[in-house]
Parts: structure tokens; C-alpha cells; sequence
């Protein structure tokens, strides 16, 4: 018999076995120090724990209803250890990268709230197809005036489609591959680009 243990993580409810939870708070513990002196840790911290919060999520399926060990270690396998990323020692990371678990994320269709002009539909579909947003943005307008329906079909697109918030979402949205590297390295370039823009 184990004990189990519930947890909130990234917004979600999940029993986690003793074991686990003592692997997993381990990992948390190391990711917290190892993020403490970025520009802004809490937002990776908290972008971390929603990609974990996904994984286990997927995971666990219908299959079972509590999270293993094993679990944990596929989970960690596939974002990666904490101390993997230090900026010190950048070619044993490099080597240690190669021997982490590859994931392939699933590229998703988001609104992108940093390359909008009325809601970011265009910027959106602009990542997802790689494309410039500006080929989506004449398109609409070419609907709008040819057939009169542009304008309905980007609003609802705007309702239908939800926004990237957080960088997780955002990754996924250009389909890079969730990680806490990518997720350090997405908020570092958001920290330096709100730097930029506060400049006079």
C-alpha cells in the first residue's frame, strides 16, 4: 500500500504517489533555483508548471488516475533537468541535450498577442503556416471588399481562436518544443523586447 498525495499543479488537480512527489517537489525545488536570478522567474516557473501540468495530463489518459515514479521520469526526460541549461558550461549542456528525450509538440493555431493589429487572427495563422502575417492581413481585406464576408469571418475567428498567453502557449504556437530551456529562452527575448520598447 502507498500513500498518495493531491497536488495543484499549473492549475490542475492530481494524486501523485509519495515517491513521485517527493521526485517531483525535488525538480521544482531545482528549477526555482536554478531561475532565481532571471529577469522574471515566477512567470517561468509558472509557464514550467502548466507544461508539467499538460504532460501528466496526457500521461495519465483514462488509464489511471494516479501519477507514478515512472511518470515523473518521463515527464522530467522529456523537459529537460534544470541544471542542463546553466549558462557556465555550455558545452557539456550541449552533449547532455542530445541524450534528452526528444517530444515532439503539435503545432496549434493561437491569436498572437504580440504581432496583432485588431485582434491577432493574422499573426496567428501567420506562425502556424510560417508565413507573414501581412499575406493573411491583404487576404482579409481582398474578402472584405470582394465577396463582403472578410470581416465576419475574422471575428469569428477572433471568438473561435483563443490567445497565447503565456510563453508555453506561444511555443507552441511557432511548434517549438516545450522545454524549459525554450521556455527560459522565450521569456529572456520577451524581457529584452519590453526593455527595448520602454526606451525613449
Amino acid at each position: 500500500m502507498k500513500t498518495t498525495v493531491t497536488i495543484n499543479l499549473g492549475g490542475l488537480i492530481f494524486h501523485i504517489d509519495d515517491d513521485a512527489y517527493g521526485v517531483l517537489h525535488s525538480y521544482l525545488i531545482a528549477i526555482e533555483r536554478q531561475f532565481a536570478n532571471e529577469a522574471d522567474p515566477k512567470e517561468i516557473i509558472s509557464d514550467i508548471e502548466s507544461r508539467l501540468a499538460e504532460l501528466f495530463t496526457e500521461t495519465l489518459g483514462n488509464k489511471k488516475d494516479v501519477i507514478s515514479k515512472e511518470d515523473v521520469a518521463k515527464v522530467i526526460s522529456i523537459m529537460g533537468e534544470p541544471q542542463d541549461f546553466s549558462v557556465e558550461d555550455e558545452q557539456t549542456n550541449q552533449n547532455t541535450r542530445k541524450n534528452m528525450s526528444t517530444y515532439q509538440t503539435t503545432k496549434r493555431l493561437y491569436r498572437d498577442p504580440d504581432n496583432r493589429v485588431l485582434g491577432g487572427v493574422c499573426g496567428g495563422l501567420g506562425a502556424y503556416f510560417n508565413s507573414d502575417p501581412l499575406l493573411f492581413r491583404i487576404l482579409f481585406i481582398i474578402i472584405f471588399f470582394g465577396l463582403g464576408s472578410g470581416l465576419i469571418i475574422y471575428i469569428i475567428l477572433w471568438i473561435a481562436i483563443p490567445e497565447a498567453n503565456t510563453t508555453a502557449q506561444k511555443l507552441e504556437m511557432r511548434g517549438e518544443a516545450i522545454t524549459i530551456e525554450n521556455i527560459k529562452k522565450a521569456v529572456r527575448e520577451e524581457f529584452e523586447n519590453v526593455k527595448k520598447n520602454m526606451k525613449f
